[in-house]
């Protein structure tokens, strides 16, 4: 069934999850392919996971790894998108063989027209920003306004922190983000996995 949103499931590690989410109809997946991440899969291994699903945009998170070192991991997994958790120069950007998505920070006390000047002087080079993390205290009425205006200005996907199971179709009504980010888990024992909490959020996605 179609979904209400874009869908982007970050750290995917077993066979489980890359169906299950490609098949509830997932837009992207993303594997850590830089040995400085948690959850680090060996390239091999994605390429396995990555044979097993189609229709899903592959991505892969970086942190540390060079341009050059990220564009033979592209070419080799046959990535469709990056998913950076450092900031990069635009001539890095540039130099990149596929769109880049930027992970982004959520700073309560932050000033909003720093916030603005954050997205307006990366939006040039990046395909979105990815705010996976919500702040550890419920939005205030004005933060939650401020989110809305940042979603309509730019492509931003939302963590499902920033709302729970049953308000995240809300927030994506009110906010609109360009998508959603949920997370991967592991599995039980190989081929055993507990969806339920992945299978209650694309419930609440599906269209009426």
């Amino acid at each position: 069934m179609p979904l209400l949103t874009s869908v982007l499931v970050r750290g995917i590690n077993n066979l489980s999850d890359a169906r299950y989410c490609a098949g509830m109809g997932a837009d992207y997946l993303t594997f850590r392919l830089d040995p400085a991440l948690p959850g680090y899969l060996e390239p091999a291994l994605v390429q396995e996971l990555s044979g097993w699903v189609a229709g899903v945009q592959l991505v892969g998170e970086f942190d540390s790894l060079s341009i050059p070192e990220i564009n033979a991991l592209v070419s080799s997994c046959g990535l469709h998108y990056v998913l950076l958790h450092r900031r990069r120069t635009p001539e890095e950007l540039a130099q990149l063989r596929v769109p880049a998505l930027k992970l982004i920070k959520w700073i309560p006390d932050m000033l909003a027209e720093d916030v603005e000047k954050r997205f307006r002087d990366q939006q040039d080079h990046v395909a979105g920003f990815v705010l996976a993390q919500a702040p550890p205290e419920p939005l205030t009425a004005m933060q939650r306004a401020q989110l809305t205006q940042q979603a309509r200005s730019y492509k931003v996907w939302l963590g499902t922190g920033f709302a729970d199971t049953q308000t995240v179709r809300q927030l994506v009504e009110e906010v609109q983000p360009t998508g959603i980010v949920l997370e991967g888990g592991q599995e039980i024992k190989p081929g055993l996995r507990d969806f339920t909490e992945l299978e209650a959020v694309f419930e609440q996605l599906e269209e009426e």
